[in-house]
């Protein structure tokens, strides 16, 4: 079976000479279908570079990058942008949501990127808000909401396009403890529930345990790969 995502000797390197920075160095790398993978690292150990290329925010120096068998680093740009649209889905520890518009609005947002019609964008996005919780509360905006709702209207909108991948960036780091839990049983659902592959950095090692599977990155290298500990139930 093909991997979902592989990397094959990645490397990202910024600036030249003794300025050089290798924030990736010749990293191998498997995530099939349906996993939940936590990253963890010190700083500028490489887990925010892994992301951003796994998301096509960036890309390798060196190495390839396959999505479904598709090296993406030789895509056109237009291309990339529509693998982000139609098969990830991104979740940031700062929500990134527009204030003075409504949770289905907010919703609602990549489908109209993705030209559907009105009546079509309100049906996924109630429906992906029903799914986080939200019901009922289409029509709050952003400041009406909690950190916690906030956040999983957040995750509603990396769901609507009905992604093949979620993409977590410290995606408690904006919440307190309790909060933060029901945001990772909501994720671990998802996992579970819907087949969704959840690819998370945190660097918190209790939310790391909600994942199948722990991956330490240090000095942009993978030290550590295997199955997450027992710490939360599934």
């Amino acid at each position: 079976m093909t991997p979902l995502i592989e990397f094959r000797g990645v490397a990202r390197r910024y600036g030249q000479g003794e300025a050089e920075v290798r924030a990736l160095d010749g990293v191998d790398l498997i995530i099939e279908k349906g996993e939940f993978v936590a990253i963890m690292g010190p700083s500028g150990s490489g887990k925010s570079t892994a992301m951003n290329i796994i998301g096509c925010l960036d890309r390798p120096t060196a190495g390839q990058y396959l999505f479904e068998g598709t090296p993406v680093e030789h895509l056109t740009p237009d291309a990339r942008a529509l693998l982000r649209r139609h098969y990830l889905g991104f979740v940031f520890q700062g929500f990134n949501l527009l204030a003075r518009t409504s949770a289905l609005e907010n919703v609602e947002l990549p489908l109209v990127y993705k030209g559907l019609p009105r009546a079509e964008r309100d049906a996924l996005a109630r429906a992906a808000l029903a799914k986080v919780g939200l019901a009922g509360r289409e029509g709050h905006q952003p400041s009406q909401l909690s950190g916690g709702q906030q956040q999983r209207v957040a995750i509603a909108r990396a769901l609507v396009s009905n992604p093949m991948v979620i993409l977590a960036d410290e995606p408690t780091g904006n919440l307190d403890s309790q909060r933060g839990h029901e945001i990772m049983q909501l994720l671990q659902a998802l996992n579970r529930d819907e087949g969704i592959t959840i690819v998370m950095v945190t660097h918190e090692a209790d939310i790391a345990a909600y994942a199948r599977r722990l991956i330490v990155f240090t000095d942009g290298r993978i030290t550590s790969d295997e199955a997450a500990r027992e710490g939360q139930p599934a």
